[in-house]
C-alpha cells in the first residue's frame, strides 16, 4: 500500500491506523533516510497502540519501551554494525516478550528480522519538502 502524506501529523495518523492492524509480536521495519519521518510514524504507533509515554527517538539508547494495550519496543539501530550487535542487547527477548518492534535504520540488521515484518518505507516526493511517499508491505497483516 501506498500513501501520500503531506505532514508529520499526517505520517504519525498513518502509524495509527497500521497500528490498530498489529498483533502482539508483530515486527515493523523502516526504511528512510535521516529526517523522512520514522520518529514521527513511531508516535503514531504508540498512539494506536495506547501508549501514553512521549516518544522519542532512542539513537542513544537503541531501544525505549511503551507501556500501551500491546507494549511497544521502539529500536533505532543506527549506530548497530550487523544483527550480531543487535542479538547482544537481547533482540530474541524484545520478540517473546508479545509487543509490537518497530525498528529504525532496520537494514543494519536485515537479516534478524522475521519473515512476518511489516516494512514501511518513506521517502520524499519530488518538489515538496513536506511531501513524503509512505510504502507499507510485507506482514501477515497485508
Amino acid at each position: 500500500m501506498q500513501y501520500i502524506s503531506h505532514s508529520e501529523a499526517e505520517t504519525e495518523q498513518l502509524g495509527a491506523s497500521l497500528a490498530h492492524r498489529l498483533r502482539p509480536g508483530a515486527v515493523v521495519a523502516y526504511r528512510g533516510g535521516l529526517g523522512m519521518g520514522k520518529t514521527a510514524f513511531t508516535r503514531g504507533l504508540a498512539r494506536g497502540l495506547a501508549c501514553q509515554d512521549r516518544v522519542t527517538s532512542p539513537t542513544f539508547t537503541i531501544v525505549n519501551e511503551y507501556s500501551g494495550t500491546i507494549p511497544l519496543f521502539h529500536f533505532d539501530l543506527y549506530r548497530l554494525s550487523d544483527s550480531d550487535a543487535l542479538f547482544e542487547i537481547g533482540w530474541e527477548d524484545y520478540l517473546a516478550r508479545g509487543g509490537v518492534c518497530a525498528v529504525e535504520w532496520s537494514e543494519n540488521a536485515s537479516d534478524a528480522l522475521p519473515d512476518h515484518t511489516v516494512y514501511v518505507t518513506i521517502e520524499r516526493s519530488d518538489g515538496d519538502e513536506n511531501l513524503r511517499t509512505v510504502t507499507i508491505t510485507g506482514g501477515d497483516l497485508l
